[in-house]
């Protein structure tokens, strides 16, 4: 299992920049798929994430900014940020909640880092 994101970049305080992540390889159950950031010095936060037959959850800084959608035919999921702000620069990371086959426990899956710079 790989997760595949895109996006990200540069963009000046109140642009908006989106950001997409594609799940390929085996896959028995998908129980979530989001998105988390880290800035430079800062633990790694939750942004939003969206679950399996359920709702999102997106974190109380980015919440009316920033939508999480998901395309279960694609096994992608979408982060669209509006209104940015110099506090969301930060290193972005897809991550899903899936288990791979059926002898396999239900594990966190990361894709690879997509950095967000939001100049003031």
């Amino acid at each position: 299992v790989q997760l595949q994101a895109s996006g990200g970049g540069l963009v000046q305080t109140g642009g908006s920049l989106s950001l997409s992540c594609t799940i390929s390889g085996r896959i028995i159950r998908l129980n979530s798929m989001g998105w988390y950031r880290q800035a430079s010095g800062k633990q790694r936060e939750l942004v939003a994430t969206t679950i399996t037959g359920g709702g999102t959850n997106l974190s109380d800084s980015v919440r009316g900014r920033f939508t999480i959608s998901r395309d279960n035919a694609k096994n992608t999921v979408y982060l669209r940020m509006n209104s940015l702000k110099p506090e969301d620069t930060a290193v972005y990371y897809c991550n899903a909640v899936l288990r791979s086959t059926t002898w396999s426990p239900t594990l966190p899956y990361w894709g690879q880092e997509t950095l967000v710079t939001v100049s003031s």
